[in-house]
């Protein structure tokens, strides 16, 4: 299986927030934006392995600032890391300035998929390559997620954790 590089998932969608996206404070909806990274960021991922793939967990969302009625709201998604079965996408949330056309990233989330085939059994990815520093970055910082997250689910024991253990025990 070929490896791929992060920019070959990359997915971009605009959207327009309407009045029934928003809450009575005329706000966006956190579900509606949840929905949105979903859509955006199984599409990066089905890109990357070419497969049907299900949302395995949502790992992260910050809202960091509202998102007003009327926003024009642009979602990129890439995937950060590939490991067996899963790909961990990552969603960068940007709001448009009316006005200037400046973008002001205003919300991020991590998501994990897994590729499955017709009965619904895991099937291989390909190995993702990170190119640009940013992309390295999120791919370094994917396995200590993975293992955290591994960690919390029951899945693994801390002690076998060893981006984590490498993080707060440095070898001497």
């Amino acid at each position: 299986m070929q490896s791929k590089t992060a920019k070959e998932s990359l997915t971009i969608q605009t959207q327009v927030v309407l009045p029934n996206d928003t809450n009575v404070m005329g706000n966006l909806f956190g579900g509606r934006l949840l929905q949105w990274m979903d859509i955006v960021a199984s599409i990066a991922a089905h890109r990357h392995c070419k497969r049907v793939v299900v949302t395995a967990s949502v790992n992260n969302v910050s809202f960091n600032n509202p998102i007003n009625h009327a926003s024009i709201v642009t979602l990129e998604s890439k995937v950060s890391r590939a490991f067996t079965t899963s790909m961990e996408v990552y969603i960068d949330v940007w709001v448009e300035d009316h006005v200037s056309g400046v973008k002001l990233k205003c919300n991020e989330a991590i998501y994990t998929f897994v590729a499955i085939d017709q009965n619904g059994s895991p099937l291989s990815v390909p190995e993702l390559i990170p190119e640009t520093k940013e992309e390295k970055t999120r791919f370094e910082g994917a396995l200590r997620r993975r293992q955290l997250s591994l960690i919390l689910a029951g899945k693994m024991k801390p002690s076998d954790a060893s981006e984590l253990k490498a993080l707060f025990a440095p070898s001497a």
